[in-house]
């Protein structure tokens, strides 16, 4: 360490207060670093963030959970600019990342995190589980950006995905229900269970997947931004934009969750982060290029490294933001998945509750959005 001399005529100061003025000084850099000394997937820089000078609301933090992937989009550049943070005034913001949405839902139950960006499966099974008491969806988040990527060698139509191993992400997750309900709508039949069938339903981590395809081992994958254009990059060819599928080519692929227990206690916090949701989706959709930067150095912030433009651009390109949750979709999305075989018919009375966002919308001159009369009552 270079040793800083006293310019000459200076005092001189005894060691033993130059080692407390010198202990003293170190600490305003001493506790940020220890307070990135995080575990699991704890967000280092949303651990640390630092409240505004507003007034505080009823909480003294709000702990938000979301994933560190494209389709995430909002919670990543709602963070990354301070944009939520700023709604929040006092109330610090203490942001965690998740990898699946059955932890990010276990967080959830376990007070861990108040609020969630989340997929529509694990939505609906945290709160079918929990027999309708641990969550509420109280807006939307992203549409689209998931596709069918094949091996073109050996997959030319869509006819001729039977007989071929395709990925999905996981067993009854949002993809793999959309993956079974499209291979019923051709008549072919496959076990949900075990993927076996007329077509060879490969469950597979998304970091995987690509190493999987570009040995051959799989011939596509039906899965989400940014992994399906990964695949574009090393020859795939999309074969099916699932948004085709979908009237007004709208379908849920994020939405918001808040535990139920503390949307009671701290309404005016879930209100200031959903001002800052529709907030960040109205920035992103009015600075689209700065917006993906942003989300590309949250990514290399919370991964170690971020999309190359290869993939970022397509990626980004095939999501929609939205403000809205589409929950038509996410009904049918349950439907579909009773009708693979891997959900009991679930009551989702009550699962969504969008009066604090609507409140919020209203004050930015907004229309309304609506629950499928899936609302609470």
């Amino acid at each position: 360490m270079t040793k800083i001399r006293p310019p000459r005529g200076t005092p001189l100061v005894p060691a033993a207060v130059r080692r407390t003025l010198a202990a003293l000084a170190a600490l305003p850099l001493l506790i940020p670093a220890l307070g990135a000394c995080g575990y699991g997937s704890q967000k280092q820089a949303g651990a640390a963030a630092t409240a505004s000078s507003g007034r505080k609301l009823s909480a003294n933090t709000v702990r938000i959970g979301y994933f560190p992937n494209i389709t995430h989009a909002t919670a990543l550049v709602g963070d990354q600019e301070g944009i939520i943070q700023k709604e929040l005034g006092g109330t610090r913001l203490k942001s965690t990342t998740f990898n699946a949405g059955p932890s990010e839902i276990e967080a959830l139950n376990a007070g861990s995190i108040d609020i969630g960006w989340i997929g529509p499966a694990p939505a609906i099974n945290g709160y079918v589980k929990s027999k309708g008491r641990s969550l509420r969806i109280i807006s939307g988040s992203a549409s689209g950006g998931v596709k069918l990527v094949v091996d073109p060698k050996k997959i030319a139509t869509l006819d001729d995905v039977k007989g071929k191993k395709i990925v999905t992400p996981q067993k009854g997750n949002t993809q793999d229900v959309a993956f079974l309900n499209w291979i019923a709508g051709k008549g072919w039949k496959v076990d949900p269970q075990s993927g076996k069938g007329d077509v060879s339903v490969v469950r597979m981590d998304n970091k995987v997947t690509p190493d999987a395809f570009r040995s051959g081992s799989v011939d596509g994958a039906w899965v989400p931004e940014p992994t399906a254009s990964k695949l574009v990059s090393e020859g795939g060819k999309v074969l099916l934009d699932e948004s085709t599928l979908w009237p007004d080519r709208k379908f849920v692929i994020t939405n918001v969750v808040v535990s139920q227990k503390f949307l009671a206690a701290h309404p005016d916090v879930v209100e200031a982060v959903l001002r800052g949701s529709v907030k960040t989706n109205a920035w992103i959709a009015a600075h689209p290029q700065q917006a993906k930067e942003s989300a590309n150095a949250a990514l290399k912030k919370l991964s170690g490294s971020g999309l190359p433009a290869a993939v970022l651009d397509p990626a980004w390109a095939s999501l929609t933001l939205t403000d809205d949750p589409l929950a038509a979709t996410l009904d049918a999305e349950a439907s579909h998945a009773v009708t693979a075989g891997l959900l009991d018919k679930p009551d989702l009375t009550g699962i969504y509750d969008l009066k604090p966002l609507n409140r919020v919308l209203a004050g930015e001159g907004k229309r309304p959005v609506g629950a499928a009369n899936l609302g609470r009552q």
